[in-house]
């Protein structure tokens, strides 16, 4: 167990949440902790580091073995009160001598993936060891080099136990990236449903999707629409954008790294949020506005009367079966208003944008025409 020092605490006391460590900041106290051995012989337990903001973790050490030239150390990671699915995951960082001029080279041990596809930070064939935990490692081990009159030339080799079967509840799979985790995080701090991982995730998957050439991606709620998109439009797996509840993520990103075409799919109830104006959709952030689904129903022919009751409905699929048996097209309706909504975000983007509502069957209950991009531009629409 890791016992934090500095002033992220402080900052998160008014959440009552506690905060944990980056499966980066684990590996670089387990680098530091190992090299530190191997040049005396004895691992610093509790072993402390510099985080790039200036906090000073201790972290309290699981495994120690020096053997045959090769010092490993391994911390096991605590996430805090983040549901984070490598919280108690075993990092484990052997540290070997290389000579001097060789620099510190990375290599994937068991439970950590390699990279396969390009359009991540790292090279295909490079262990799945992020930028900014590279150069925590790096810096840790240039210092213990320094403290103790060594070179700082070293082989380091990042494991995770189970890493390989976590992995499987990641995003690595689709992003290319096999046999395990990658050694993530920015700020060595994990913010508890701060959903960074998620985001970062959202970014990858569009960075790899425009490695390949793809030109069409779809942003989904989940994996029922993810199926959804995938029959209707026979899109691989690497094109798929698990958006959660996070669309205004997705659109900003695309905006900035443009494809030429998105597709929205999502269930009824999430998308009339994102029509409705909110780039959230999470029930904790948004909810289904009924009387904006009621205004949507008379611009689609409902009388004042059936407008009332969807406004009145009690949830927005309710609102959408009182539409459906009175011929009134919500589902459109809502699915043209989101689609609308994400065009605004991308704020004159090339990208093409068609949104696809369905119900929690996947059946699609709405859909939109494709809209802007160069092709709409062209069309005048």
């Amino acid at each position: 167990m890791a016992e934090a020092r500095g002033g992220r605490d402080a900052q998160l006391k008014h959440t009552g949440l506690r905060p944990g460590w980056t499966t980066g900041a684990c590996a670089t106290a387990s680098a530091t902790a190992a090299y530190t051995a191997l040049l005396t012989g004895e691992f610093p337990d509790p072993v402390t580091i510099t985080l790039p903001k200036g906090q000073t973790p201790s972290f309290a050490l699981a495994i120690e073995e020096l053997a045959d030239g090769r010092a490993t150390a391994g911390i096991v990671k605590d996430a805090g009160d983040d549901p984070d699915v490598t919280h108690g995951a075993l990092v484990r960082v052997t540290v070997r001598r290389l000579s001097p001029g060789s620099g510190v080279v990375f290599k994937a041990g068991p439970g950590v993936g390699t990279v396969t596809l390009p359009g991540l930070p790292l090279d295909v064939g490079e262990p799945a060891v992020n930028p900014v935990p590279r150069q925590m490692m790096r810096d840790h081990i240039a210092r213990v080099a320094e403290r103790y009159g060594a070179s700082g030339d070293a082989e380091i080799t990042v494991s995770v136990d189970h890493g390989e079967e976590i992995a499987r509840s990641t995003w690595n799979p689709r992003l290319g990236i096999l046999g395990g985790l990658s050694i993530l995080g920015t700020t060595g701090i994990v913010v508890p449903y701060s959903c960074s991982a998620w985001i970062d995730s959202i970014r990858r998957g569009v960075d790899v999707a425009r490695a390949a050439g793809l030109t069409h991606v779809a942003g989904c709620t989940g994996s029922t629409s993810e199926r959804t998109v995938v029959t209707e439009y026979d899109l691989p797996e690497i094109a798929l954008l698990d958006m959660g509840d996070f669309a205004g993520a997705v659109l900003k990103y695309v905006r900035r790294h443009p494809v030429d075409r998105l597709t929205i799919c999502g269930g009824f109830a999430k998308l009339s949020k994102l029509a409705a104006g909110h780039l959230d959709l999470h029930s904790a952030r948004s909810q289904v506005d009924k009387g904006f689904l009621a205004g949507l129903a008379r611009r689609g022919g409902a009388d004042e009367a059936l407008a009332v009751d969807v406004a009145e409905a009690n949830t927005g699929l309710a609102a959408l079966q009182l539409c459906a048996a009175a011929g009134v097209p919500l589902g459109d309706l809502v699915a043209v208003a989101a689609r609308d909504e994400a065009l605004a975000v991308l704020r004159g983007a090339p990208v093409a944008v068609d949104v696809v509502c369905i119900d929690r069957a996947g059946t699609v209950v709405g859909r939109s025409s494709i809209a802007g991009g160069a092709e709409f531009r062209r069309s005048g629409d």
